[in-house]
């Protein structure tokens, strides 16, 4: 069991806590693309419990401000888009994409107050649909070349949810492959040709072998973690028989990111952003090493499920997340729906706004969340002692970190290790974009 304040020093995260100082080390996602796509282009967004607002200049520059004006502290998100900057509704104060201050109409013609205001801001950056910021210290750490990063546009596809809970409770439902067989169980397995976009519906890499079907009759797999230079290898194995195993490989990028494999062709990489203590937002950016991303089919089958302009799920703790007697007894484990995002979104959720994990009773199927778990104390501790923690890359780490391979297969029970290796590389050589080495 962990103490309380054990449990406060891993999931407090607002500024000055422990925690909090090690996120700020790395890039963070803060807005889709999408949301910018609007004729005003200013979002508001709370991001590791501060209040900023996002905005793309009249040149497509983007900023990310504190909220607060400088002046008397009104809310810049209901600004002006004008004169190559954000202007306060208030006084006409006008603050470029770096927060400097270039008019304060309202003062006497000579004035040089503004020549002394600076309104805070921080780095963004734009990769795959998501935009990205930094809220720390110094420089921001390089991206890794990895293969959301590095896939053309037409590849990736990038969406988002709101989790009303902590980040690491959320985080942790991606790096539990136990998990799978019980809470995302079908009785009944989906046509493989409507498996497009969705988890879990479509065949194992090589077979025509629902991954539903391989979940739901091998509950138990041996769990193998690994430690890796990007953070974390958990590989699941369900053995079949003497012969063949079911593999499956994925990833914790740390601090906050898993990578796992969706389809034979495509990958998911993910990210569990705290909005503050008691709620994140999940930010995910699908990989294809086939063909091109249907991104209007996608971004179609997801908002039958989210509501904008927050992202909200329409299906949460607000209506029982459409529990369903009926479907529970036939169709799924849960009787909550097909789509696995509301099996997570309850299960983590259900743990309250913040897990008491003083009342938790781990086992070895939890290999992995404690191994990561003991990772992110050590990088907090490293950050408390002014060292440098894990995956605070520079340009040359990162152009050497690629990857990491994610896989879904069946191989040989004796030589698992080499069989996913082999799906891994056989899929990138078939991508005109993939065929590079991964991660090892």
């Amino acid at each position: 069991m962990m103490s309380a304040q054990h449990n406060d020093l891993i999931t407090r995260i607002t500024p000055g806590t422990p925690a909090g100082r090690l996120l700020r080390m790395y890039w963070q996602p803060a807005a889709l693309s999408d949301e910018l796509a609007a004729e005003r282009p200013i979002r508001p967004l709370r991001l590791l419990g501060q209040d900023l607002v996002l905005f793309r200049d009249q040149s497509g520059k983007l900023g990310l401000l504190d909220r607060d004006c400088p002046h008397r502290g009104a809310d810049l998100a209901f600004g002006r888009l004008e004169d190559g900057g954000l202007r306060c509704a208030f006084h006409g104060w006008l603050f470029d994409a770096t927060g400097h201050c270039l008019e304060t109409p309202a003062e006497p013609a000579d004035s040089t107050l503004c020549t002394r205001i600076r309104q805070k801001s921080y780095p963004v950056i734009e990769r795959s649909g998501i935009i990205f910021a930094y809220l720390g210290e110094g420089a921001p750490p390089a991206f890794p070349a990895f293969d959301c990063f590095v896939a053309p546009d037409s590849h990736v596809f990038a969406f988002k949810g709101l989790i009303e809970c902590n980040w690491l409770q959320a985080l942790e439902v991606g790096i539990d492959p136990a998990h799978a067989s019980f809470l995302h169980r079908f009785y009944e397995d989906a046509d493989a040709a409507d498996s497009y976009g969705k988890q879990f519906r479509a065949a194992s890499a090589g077979t025509e072998i629902p991954m539903t079907r391989l979940l739901r009759e091998y509950p138990r797999p041996a769990i193998e973690v690994e430690r890796t230079e990007f953070g974390l290898r958990i590989a699941a194995l369900r053995r079949i028989d003497d012969a063949h195993t079911h593999v499956r490989v994925t990833n914790l990028a740390f601090p906050q990111a898993f990578v796992i494999p969706m389809s034979a062709e495509m990958t998911i990489t993910q990210w569990h952003v705290p909005v503050d203590d008691a709620a994140c937002y999940w930010y995910a950016i699908f990989t294809s090493f086939g063909a091109a991303v249907d991104k209007a089919k996608m971004r179609h089958q997801r908002l039958e499920l989210y509501e904008l302009p927050e992202y909200r799920p329409r299906r949460g703790k607000h209506n029982d997340y459409g529990f369903d007697a009926a479907e529970q007894r036939s169709q799924t484990y849960t009787g909550m729906g097909h789509d696995i995002n509301v099996h997570d979104q309850w299960a983590i959720e259900s743990q309250g706004l913040i897990q008491d994990r003083t009342r938790e009773h781990l086992g070895l199927s939890d290999k992995a969340i404690t191994a990561f778990r003991r990772m992110l104390v050590a990088a907090i501790e490293q950050v408390v002692a002014g060292q440098r923690p894990p995956m605070v890359l520079s340009e040359e780490e990162a152009s050497n970190l690629r990857g990491p391979a994610a896989i879904d297969g069946i191989g040989p029970t004796a030589s698992w290790q080499d069989y996913w290796k082999r799906v891994d590389h056989d899929r990138r050589a078939g991508a005109e974009w993939g065929n590079r080495p991964h991660a090892a």
